[in-house]
């Protein structure tokens, strides 16, 4: 076997050295290990290759997997791959990307399939990796967010930030507002079937994700994007407010404009609100917040906050601190996108999701620095390089334009503490929003998700400096995905700006 240069790894470790040699898989491999990554590795090989890997309890096994605290930097690894395969996380995180690492090592040859012998060290740069699925303007089901964390996970992403609400649509239950689900959910973008999730479905999706270390982030987009809440309980929200842009927009895509307690079905933005001066608002958000809470495990709590083009700014200002205020009184973070960073006084700690251009537009760059500034930091999903639902090229069937038509390329090539003038320290990582008007199913949203997601992975885990990181370097390595991507189902697009390989 002739040894890849570089090896082919998405994303590119700190340290990676190809050995000599192989080390052959076959039926008599043996899986060593306790953690549930054993049974993800036995699994996953299985579905790659037809070949079913023995589990043992005690050495001697060619495949070895352990936990040892001392080893490496939370989440990291090592990997040694000689005559057998030793793969040492850190922590459990650690050792489930150990094993990812080792499944995109496994390539077949004309003697069989074996592993690539290599020595890995390796850890993360940013310890915030996100991709966020819009399931508001498109529902997508367990099923489907399930295969979403899975390929997702495996390039070492570890947030996932579901927008759960927004004009179109609500998808998840909440008790003490039933008729959100009852009256507001079953419709999509352009008329397409809607869906909801139940507490039950919605707690099995932070589950799964939790398996693969991977942290929900819920989203309900607040106090615009809330069309959706008016149809359910018009006393919650305020006639829809329309502006030249959503006009021109409609107009262009014949769709029709907002009605008041009539489901939306177009794309338009910006001419809904809450009502910010009634208190049945607040006990709204409280009670959304907190039932969202006592599902939701990880820290935080995302409430929206953009293209709030309908609502006062003095009215903005109220809500945003009311808002983070109830956020926090339930024991989480709240996170709100950049413009929530307009209000003096959002609760201290807020992080902001900054989706500007990675050259600031208006106030951009003043809304997100106010989350540092009162003691919070930033997720960086520049729209211009990290928007999952852009076209990769103009005459691409899925996606829009708006932000930038984005290849693969461009969404390599940027650098997160180069966007705005805040401490290296204030910039927790980044996300790759995928949001859902052109997706209909998650074939679709695969499209556009790969391979720019792998593109997003190594800007958020390699090292800036590391030897691998670079353009050159990861289009082949990118390339090196297709037999893995294939073999678990991914419906990947064929950029041709990467060299695919066959096997």
């Amino acid at each position: 076997m002739v040894l890849p240069h570089p090896l082919p790894l998405v994303p590119a470790p700190v340290s990676a050295t190809a050995r000599e040699g192989r080390m052959p898989v076959s039926a008599t491999t043996r899986v060593l290990g306790s953690s549930p990554a054993a049974a993800q590795l036995i699994d996953a090989v299985e579905r790659r290759t037809g070949i079913r890997l023995s589990h043992v309890d005690a050495a001697p096994a060619e495949i070895e997997l352990f936990v040892d605290p001392t080893s490496s930097a939370p989440e990291g690894y090592t990997l040694e791959i000689g005559e057998r395969a030793v793969v040492v996380g850190a922590d459990e995180a650690g050792l489930f990307y150990g094993v990812q690492t080792l499944l995109q090592l496994l390539r077949q040859d004309d003697t069989g399939w074996a592993l690539l012998g290599a020595d890995i060290a390796d850890s993360p740069r940013f310890a915030r990796r996100g991709v966020m699925l819009d399931v508001a303007r498109h529902f997508f089901g367990v099923e489907d967010v399930k295969k979403f964390i899975d390929s997702t996970s495996a390039l070492k992403l570890n947030h996932l930030h579901l927008h759960l609400s927004d004009d179109q649509g609500w998808r998840v239950h909440i008790d003490s507002w039933p008729r959100l689900t009852e009256l507001s959910s079953g419709t999509s973008a352009n008329g397409d079937p809607g869906g909801f999730y139940s507490k039950d479905d919605y707690r099995e999706i932070v589950e799964y994700a939790a398996s693969r270390h991977m942290i929900v982030i819920p989203e309900i987009d607040l106090p615009g994007h809330t069309h959706a809440i008016g149809v359910a309980y018009p006393e919650l929200v305020e006639a829809p407010v329309m502006n030249d842009n959503l006009i021109a927009d409609s107009e262009r895509l014949g769709q029709a404009l907002p009605v008041a307690g009539e489901s939306y079905l177009g794309w338009g933005v910006g001419h809904s609100s809450v009502r910010i001066h009634e208190e049945r608002t607040y006990d709204f958000v409280r009670d959304v917040v907190r039932e969202l809470a006592e599902m939701t495990p990880g820290p935080y709590i995302h409430i929206g906050g953009d293209e709030s083009l309908g609502t006062p700014q003095a009215d903005f200002d109220l809500f945003a601190e009311r808002a983070t205020a109830i956020v926090v009184e339930a024991g989480k973070t709240p996170v709100a996108w950049h413009e929530m960073g307009s209000a003096a006084n959002i609760a201290e700690g807020t992080v902001g999701q900054y989706w500007g251009k990675t050259t600031p537009e208006g106030t951009h760059a003043e809304e997100a620095t106010h989350f540092v500034e009162r003691g919070g930091a930033l997720i960086m999903s520049a729209a211009d390089v990290t928007y999952l639902d852009m076209k990769y090229t103009e005459d691409f069937p899925l996606g829009l334009t708006w932000a930038a038509i984005i290849d693969v390329r461009s969404a390599y090539e940027w650098e997160p503490t180069a966007v705005l003038d805040v401490p290296d320290s204030a910039i927790l990582g980044v996300e790759a929003p995928l949001w859902s008007e052109t997706t209909r199913t998650l074939g679709d949203v695969e499209q556009l998700v790969f391979p720019r997601a792998a593109a997003q992975a190594e800007v958020a885990w390699s090292p800036q400096e590391g030897p691998e990181r670079g353009w050159e370097s990861f289009r082949v390595r990118v390339g090196a995905l297709a037999p893995l991507w294939k073999a678990e189902g991914v419906d990947f697009h064929p950029a041709d700006e990467i060299p695919w390989s066959e096997r």
